[in-house]
């Protein structure tokens, strides 16, 4: 069920509140160099946002997108609609339809350099806590 559907059964959440409970659960774990790349104003964009960190690990990076995973099923019910990338742990993703989250190794983020891909997002960054 991706955010659409879930959104039809709980109005209350937003598309704001909702990336603000990925960045808190990616916050969580420590991940780090959060960015949210709004691409609502891109024509032909795959999506509305991408948020993007990553962890210093491989076992971090799996315990990022798990948790991300975990806390929207729990407090929403929430399930994405591809969750991929948890055998090798370099790069996760969950597809939740308007909101991609991807979680990267530091190696394979410099590698796929997804944010210079979508320069022309509106970018916005968090702080490592």
């Amino acid at each position: 069920m991706g955010l659409q559907n879930k959104a039809k059964q709980d109005p209350e959440l937003s598309t704001e509140e909702f990336n603000a409970l990925v960045i808190e659960s990616i916050q969580d774990i420590k991940g780090k160099n959060i960015v949210k790349l709004d691409l609502r104003h891109l024509d032909e964009s795959p999506t509305d946002f991408f948020i993007v960190c990553e962890g210093e690990s491989v076992t971090q990076v799996k315990s990022i997108a798990d948790n991300v995973y975990r806390q929207l099923k729990n407090e929403h019910g929430i399930l994405p609609e591809h969750f991929e990338g948890q055998r090798n742990a370099t790069w996760i993703l969950l597809d939740y339809f308007n909101i991609v989250v991807h979680v990267f190794h530091p190696e394979s983020r410099a590698f796929y350099e997804l944010e210079d891909l979508w320069s022309d997002a509106i970018f916005t960054e968090y702080q490592d806590l």
